[in-house]
């Protein structure tokens, strides 16, 4: 006050009470709307952006797991496929096989009722050959024996049993 009274004029370094009160209310009011409505809606901001931050993240974790999970059961799938597809495998190679003996099977029943008729066919044809020849032999053998004995061999009865004779004499010597 010393120094207002000199010269008037206002020290720098000593405030005016006037400003000082003035000061002291505006940073009162300032603090007031500053806590009142700033602040409040700075920390809901801040409140909702961790809120997303951690949400994000434990969408993520959770996201994470599901993949996690569904990874595993693509897995299992996948081995049970494998196991599958190694049973339908083995099952057509079973088929096969048995397939295959079946086919042999039945070649082998061809084959042997064509040889079965082939045998019968041949021995119906030898048979068929053997009464022919006997007949010709037959004829043959009595035309021979006429010439040789000098008499006529005409009556069949005669000329049959000389055949039949002829005949087993030449069978039991072919067999000795």
């Amino acid at each position: 006050m010393r120094y207002l009274a000199e010269g008037g004029e206002h020290h720098p370094l000593v405030p005016i009470w006037q400003e000082m009160v003035l000061g002291t209310i505006a940073f009162a009011l300032l603090c007031f709307v500053l806590m009142k409505f700033v602040f409040p809606k700075m920390e809901e901001t801040f409140r909702a952006r961790v809120d997303a931050i951690e949400g994000g993240i434990k969408r993520a974790e959770a996201a994470q797991a599901e993949a996690n999970a569904q990874l595993d059961q693509y897995r299992a799938k996948l081995a049970e496929a494998s196991t599958e597809a190694a049973r339908i495998r083995d099952e057509a190679r079973a088929d096969a096989e048995g397939i295959r003996r079946d086919v042999l099977a039945k070649a082998a029943e061809e084959r042997d009722r064509i040889i079965a008729a082939g045998k019968e066919q041949l021995a119906a044809e030898r048979q068929t050959i053997v009464r022919e020849l006997r007949a010709e032999i037959g004829t043959i053998a009595v035309d021979l024996a006429s010439k040789i004995v000098g008499e006529s061999l005409a009556d069949e009865a005669r000329q049959r049993g000389t055949v039949e004779r002829f005949l087993s004499d030449l069978e039991t010597a072919g067999r000795r």
